[in-house]
């Protein structure tokens, strides 16, 4: 039998030591750090180290040669070193969100070939250089939501043959480049919600093999048609709401034999033609997500006699019931579509 004495290691209760060890890892980590990171909390653990910075005035240096996780937020940083990245080759993930970045150097990720993730949420840059991915073959997620770039380039992206997630939103693109997602064949996430896009290129979608998810809402446009979504069958998320659609046409969404969620709210919508939904729901299959009709000017005559066949079949899936009411004629004005359909129905 272990002998033990007043005070050894075995005293303790479970959780306290787990307790005592974090803290102590805590201080170790925090340490000798040079002056340059004093403003940083900087972890270890047998990955690497993750360093976090929050409001410093300029980028940390040194860093730890093992930064696997770095951070540094919240600040004021207007451009980054050159070779802010030399040091730490084994990055995995560099969040520079909520700084004022206007524009970056061509070789930043070229030390860090196995970075996975870049977020540069909330800054101020009006485009990429050419060649900035050269050495990012590993990068999965990109993040460039709410810069001020009024115009992408497919040749910025070339390079992200393993990017999943690409998110241009809150941008003030006017205008897409055919074929810009073009070398992205991993992607399955394409966000460019709440930009000023008044059209969209027919071949913009050519290139990813298996994307899941498409985000258009809060832009301008007016028209949906034919081509676009016919390059990715297996779409299974599409947001359109918040847009300026008057006409959708009726192929729009023939070859979207998967798709879980539609959201056509916020619109200007007064009627969709025949065979639009032919594709969706039941009686083929069933929406998982359900869709969005609402804050439409719905126009509830003959015309929509497709649409009621198809809202009976799918109510169950049917977001804002209460908010998705007839414009006109005068008669059923205010009524909900869907009583409207039901009464069809009889």
């Amino acid at each position: 039998m272990t002998s033990w004495q007043p005070g050894s290691p075995q005293d303790l209760n479970p959780c306290l030591s787990r307790i005592l060890f974090l803290l102590a890892l805590l201080l170790t980590s925090a340490h000798g750090i040079s002056s340059n990171l004093e403003e940083c909390l900087v972890l270890q653990s047998p990955e690497g180290s993750t360093v976090s910075c929050h409001r410093v005035t300029k980028f940390p240096s040194p860093l730890p040669a093992d930064t696997v996780h770095l951070s540094v937020e919240f600040s004021n940083l207007t451009e980054l070193p050159a070779r802010a990245l030399e040091r730490c080759q084994r990055l995995r993930e560099l969040h520079l969100s909520s700084n004022r970045l206007q524009e970056l150097s061509s070789g930043l990720l070229t030390p860090v070939s196995g970075l996975r993730v870049l977020d540069l949420t909330h800054n101020e840059l009006r485009g990429l250089p050419l060649g900035l991915f050269r050495a990012s073959a590993a990068l999965h997620t990109l993040v460039l939501r709410a810069n001020q770039l009024q115009n992408v380039s497919a040749l910025w992206l070339w390079g992200l043959r393993s990017l999943e997630h690409l998110d241009l939103a809150e941008n003030e693109l006017r205008v897409l480049p055919d074929g810009l997602v073009l070398s992205l064949i991993s992607l399955s996430t394409l966000d460019l919600g709440y930009n000023l896009l008044e059209t969209l290129p027919t071949s913009l979608l050519m290139g990813p093999r298996r994307l899941q998810r498409l985000h258009l809402e809060g832009n301008r446009l007016r028209r949906l048609g034919f081509g676009m979504l016919a390059l990715q069958p297996f779409l299974r998320v599409l947001f359109l709401n918040d847009n300026r659609l008057t006409e959708v046409v009726p192929s729009a969404f023939q070859s979207l034999r998967e798709l879980d969620m539609l959201d056509l709210s916020n619109n200007s919508l007064s009627s969709t033609p025949p065979g639009l939904w032919a594709s969706l729901g039941r009686p083929a299959r069933d929406m998982q997500d359900g869709f969005d009709l609402s804050h439409n000017p719905w126009v509830c005559n003959e015309d929509l006699q497709d649409l009621y066949r198809w809202l009976r079949a799918n109510k169950h899936k049917m977001f804002s019931k209460n908010d998705t009411r007839c414009e006109g004629p005068e008669a059923l004005r205010g009524r909900r579509l869907l009583d409207v359909a039901e009464l069809e129905s009889l």
